[in-house]
């Protein structure tokens, strides 16, 4: 049975060479937010998650929510199981797939063939498997002779498309999406938002980052706020920002 849960969890990232620049371009640099910390006589860190605590079970759709630098992305790679963390206990039980940052998990050199195979495997797809759903993914990115060609040679749109595509060729138990609809086309929005309703009705738990209180409440029955690292879960019938 799917099952995501956090207990006490705190995530911590220190800022190396905090003397050589200011704070602010340190902050730029690890793109994080959270509590900005320091112990006497010890570097400075940024608490990104503080103490969380939650449980997700078969049924949630959560709407994870808060200003830019909150802790949204590294709570989505906490579940995920990209980031560990420093104190407290992550359970997250059944498959996961994840639809983060552009780019994110894609060889630029290796054509979009070749990364269809890669971002399957890291799903936990065989090789037989991958080469099954290409056929799905190549009618929904709409690439063409794109595919054969190096990622490094797509722009943001079309690296999206086969970002989301790979995730979403298989249903999974637990889906992880940080803001994407954005990105891309009116024709791309369109049929990532029917992909994602299906997606949604047949998935277990799903987990989606989004500052649209319209596609919160469109997608989601619970929202989960995150404020400098520490979170609290909030009325969706009174949620508007």
């Amino acid at each position: 049975m799917a099952q995501v849960s956090f207990k006490n969890v705190t995530l911590r990232y220190p800022i190396l060479n905090s003397h050589g620049m200011s704070l602010r371009n340190q902050l730029l640099r690890i793109s994080t937010g959270g509590l900005i910390e320091q112990e006497a006589g010890k570097s400075v860190t940024v608490t990104a998650l503080k103490d969380v605590s939650f449980d997700l079970k078969v049924g949630d759709a959560v709407g994870l929510v808060g200003h830019n630098g909150a802790g949204k992305s590294t709570l989505l790679r906490t579940i995920a199981g990209i980031y560990q963390p420093d104190q407290g206990k992550v359970t997250c039980k059944g498959k996961v797939a994840t639809v983060l940052e552009i780019g994110a998990g894609l060889e630029p050199e290796l054509t979009g063939y070749e990364n269809i195979i890669n971002l399957g495997m890291m799903m936990g797809l065989s090789v037989s498997d991958c080469k099954k759903i290409t056929p799905d993914i190549e009618e929904f990115t709409g690439l063409g002779d794109f595919l054969s060609l190096p990622v490094r040679t797509y722009s943001s749109g079309m690296t999206m498309r086969l970002m989301f595509a790979v995730a979403t060729s298989v249903t999974p138990e637990i889906l992880i999406i940080d803001e994407m609809f954005s990105t891309g086309d009116a024709e791309f929005q369109e049929k990532s938002q029917e992909r994602i309703q299906n997606l949604i009705a047949s998935s277990k738990i799903f987990v989606f980052a989004s500052h649209s209180p319209k596609l919160i409440k469109k997608y989601c029955n619970r929202i989960l706020k995150l404020e400098h690292g520490s979170l609290s879960e909030i009325d969706i019938n009174n949620y508007s920002k």
